[in-house]
């Protein structure tokens, strides 16, 4: 047996620390008598080693030396305060310009939301159903309207347009002997729609520019076309720049007058003919054509010459 075993009658050295017993052993009286147990083997005389040598404690290790400057660790940098933007980079937008600019684009963004807000309002008042607000200021919601954002509700009209109409105008040209000539009458709406017939995007102009002029001509004059208010004129003069464009671009009236003419004046019609019913259908409706004939327009030099282009 070593002195150092871990058996309960190990015997230790002198400066060697007592086990302490078991608690079963701790409180059994010292004069109870100890059961007779059975002799073994005697127990070899073991007599204690040298002392051993005492265990050294580890050195404390030396406090490790930073590198960083005593300044930077014992105060903390405080943070840099937060701006409007990330620190560093260069403003944008608007928050670039000077102060005054910055109220200059103020004022024009709040300009154009009243303007978009008014507009809004008068489509609105346009569309919507005779009303006070109408019957009131009816005239200023027609003047800010016509004629460039004229709205309807044909779309959804339950009765559709069950007629052809067809816009045709003529013109008096006179030539460099400075005689006039009448040239025939030219079917300008055919033209439009052999313009689209087969187009998959046709243009704005070729399918409404001169339908929507011949509507806005007839709702402001009278059957005997005379003017309607102060807007009869005006659709007047919008449907005359539309014929002398179309005549100037027109290659049967350059070829007619030999391409040195000048248009003096026009003369628009319309042709309207009832659409035929279906074959299935027991309706009968006329189709003889009905023409509306406007009186002669001059036209001032300055369209005459190219100034409406």
């Amino acid at each position: 047996m070593d002195a150092y075993d871990e058996g309960s009658n190990a015997r230790h050295g002198p400066d060697a620390p007592r086990r302490p017993a078991p608690p079963a052993q701790r409180s059994a009286p010292a004069d109870s008598a100890a059961p007779d147990a059975s002799p073994g083997p005697p127990e070899p005389d073991v007599h204690p080693g040298p002392e051993p040598a005492p265990v050294a404690s580890p050195v404390p290790s030396e406090p490790v030396v930073s590198a960083v400057p005593s300044e930077q660790v014992a105060s903390p940098v405080p943070p840099a305060p937060r701006g409007p933007w990330p620190p560093g980079e260069p403003r944008s937008g608007i928050a670039a310009l000077s102060p005054r600019y910055q109220v200059g684009v103020a004022l024009a963004l709040a300009v154009v939301a009243i303007g978009v807000c008014v507009h809004i309002g008068m489509t609105f008042l346009h569309v919507a159903p005779p009303n006070t607000v109408t019957r009131t200021h009816g005239e200023a919601v027609d003047d800010w309207i016509y004629p460039e954002f004229e709205q309807n509700w044909k779309l959804f009209a339950p009765n559709p347009l069950q007629q052809n109409i067809s816009i045709q105008v003529r013109a008096g040209v006179r030539g460099p002997d400075g005689m006039t000539q009448t040239t025939g009458w030219y079917d300008l709406s055919a033209e439009d729609g052999r313009a689209i017939d087969g187009n998959l995007l046709p243009s704005h102009t070729q399918q409404n520019e001169l339908r929507r002029a011949w509507d806005f001509f007839v709702a402001t004059h009278d059957s005997e076309n005379r003017p309607v208010g102060l807007r009869g004129s005006l659709s007047e003069s919008y449907l005359r720049r539309i014929m002398v464009l179309r005549l100037g671009r027109d290659d049967a009236v350059r070829a007619a007058t030999g391409s040195t003419g000048v248009i003096e004046r026009v003369q628009v019609r319309s042709r309207t003919s009832n659409v035929p019913p279906p074959e299935w259908s027991r309706e009968k409706v006329s189709t003889t054509p009905s023409y509306r004939e406007l009186p002669w327009w001059r036209v001032p030099q300055d369209e005459a010459r190219g100034g409406v282009r």
